[in-house]
């Protein structure tokens, strides 16, 4: 049976191809933040968003005929 993985040279770099590997990838750093601090934050971002879009909407379903119509 043949290898699904394959080797090419290029440039004098031998680079490895197989399905779980990418040409040219760097690797990830590492988050100092874990995964439930970083979704308290999010969370919290959302929320702030969310209050910002309902005092904005008002203003913009007043100001939308005005400037629909030109005038």
């Amino acid at each position: 049976m043949r290898s699904q993985r394959a080797t090419k040279k290029q440039d004098g770099k031998c680079y490895v191809l197989t399905p779980e590997r990418y040409v040219g990838a760097e690797a990830l750093e590492e988050e100092e933040e874990s995964l439930d601090e970083k979704m308290l934050h999010l969370t919290a971002k959302f929320e702030r968003q969310f209050a910002e879009s309902a005092k904005l909407e008002p203003m913009i379903q007043e100001n939308l005929p005005r400037v629909g119509s030109g005038g």
